[in-house]
């Protein structure tokens, strides 16, 4: 089952006060970025962060899932969604520990 833009959307907007924010859609299902890293996974309708040990205190009583199969474990979030300040504070912490995003390899036009 893919994943609604209509939640999708909901969600960017719950976390838009973590700065620069946008989504792509991957398989059916989406990736947020915040500042170009990818800080989470939108699967099934369901919001998973990347795992940091920031967001792992500042949560707290971490529920752990892979969002798809055979994904690594991320934080499910499901009751604070709601929660502006809360979540934006989670992916503010996630994005500032997350490692900078390898630079893309420039693609070699081999018709030359």
């Amino acid at each position: 089952m893919s994943s609604d833009l209509d939640f999708v959307e909901f969600v960017v907007d719950q976390i838009e006060q973590a700065g620069d924010i946008s989504y792509r859609k991957m398989f059916g299902e989406y990736a947020l970025y915040c500042r170009g890293k990818v800080v989470a996974l939108i699967c099934d309708n369901q919001l998973f962060i990347k795992p940091t040990e920031a967001g792992k205190s500042f949560i707290g009583n971490v529920v752990e899932a892979p969002a798809y199969s055979g994904a690594k474990p991320s934080f499910l979030i499901e009751d604070q969604i709601e929660n502006r300040d809360w979540i934006s504070k989670l992916i503010i912490l996630t994005e500032k520990e997350l490692p900078e995003p390898k630079p893309k390899k420039k693609r070699v036009d081999k018709n030359i």
